[in-house]
């Protein structure tokens, strides 16, 4: 992987934790995410003015994005009900790199190297230990692993749709923005049909919030789709999920939450396994 890509992703998954870990929204986790999502709704219609527009080959796999994207936030929020989100969502992480990997190579006939593949592991393997690094014991009922599978399938198919996507638009910034677009509509409509038009009410005190984190959001994304399309889609989706170390070096760091063997080792493996990316 080039170095500027390798560099980019990192920003990205950067921005991914602290836009998780620094914005505060005193929303349940879905009003949070319909703020968000709509807010990157309108900043893609702004980026569509500025840049070019993606070709109309790439339109589809833009709204097969939008569906599984809104499919993957329902079962995200959902996962905030059913489970310890400190296990169910790392699993989900974890998880889908893997996916994503077997779907790249089976379906798109992407070819990995052995290195890769490698990197992969190694990394999906630290953020399983850095998952439960936190406690003694997994804790899970089959609603809860239901949701965190659930979710990262959702997580694998529309990582590869826009990675596929972005690479034959041949704008993947207008890609990207007709994506944050489409993902805004389809959950706009969601929301209001699950909530009732009040839902804009008890978002709308929340913007200012609402827009760092929408901002963190949409270029951590905008980063990932320019990304696989100059480098193999499973090496970045993997890449992306160093996001996880990022967190819990920031919670040591503003939270004071504890670094336990388990997870120091994780995070060793997870820098492993990003330098074997990088090398690959």
């Amino acid at each position: 992987m080039e170095i500027t890509v390798f560099l980019a992703v990192l920003a990205a998954a950067f921005m991914h934790a602290s836009w998780n870990l620094l914005v505060k929204l005193k929303l349940d986790r879905f009003l949070s995410i319909f703020l968000l999502q709509t807010l990157m709704g309108i900043m893609g219609v702004g980026m569509l003015l500025v840049f070019a527009w993606p070709s109309p080959a790439s339109l589809p796999y833009a709204f097969i994005s939008g569906v599984l994207h809104t499919g993957y936030n329902t079962f995200l929020a959902r996962s905030y009900k059913h489970g310890d989100l400190s296990q169910v969502y790392p699993i989900a992480r974890g998880t889908a790199p893997l996916l994503t990997l077997l779907i790249t190579w089976f379906a798109a006939h992407e070819q990995i190297g052995v290195v890769t593949a490698l990197g992969i592991g190694v990394l999906v393997s630290g953020i399983w230990l850095i998952a439960f690094g936190k406690s003694e014991t997994l804790r899970l009922d089959s609603k809860s692993l239901l949701f965190a599978l659930g979710t990262s399938c959702f997580i694998a198919a529309y990582t590869v749709v826009d990675g596929l996507g972005g690479r034959i638009s041949g704008a993947p910034s207008g890609y990207t923005a007709t994506v944050f677009i489409l993902d805004a509509v389809f959950l706009f409509a969601y929301g209001i049909y699950v909530r009732g038009p009040g839902i804009l009410k008890a978002v709308a005190p929340f913007w200012k919030s609402g827009v760092m984190g929408a901002l963190l959001s949409a270029a951590s994304y905008w980063i990932v789709i320019w990304a696989m399309t100059e480098a193999p889609i499973a090496a970045v989706a993997a890449l992306r999920e160093t996001s996880i170390l990022f967190v819990i070096l920031m919670s040591a760091r503003y939270l004071k939450e504890s670094m336990t063997a388990p997870r120091v080792a994780g995070g060793i493996l997870v820098v492993l396994g990003a330098v074997a990316l990088r090398l690959s």
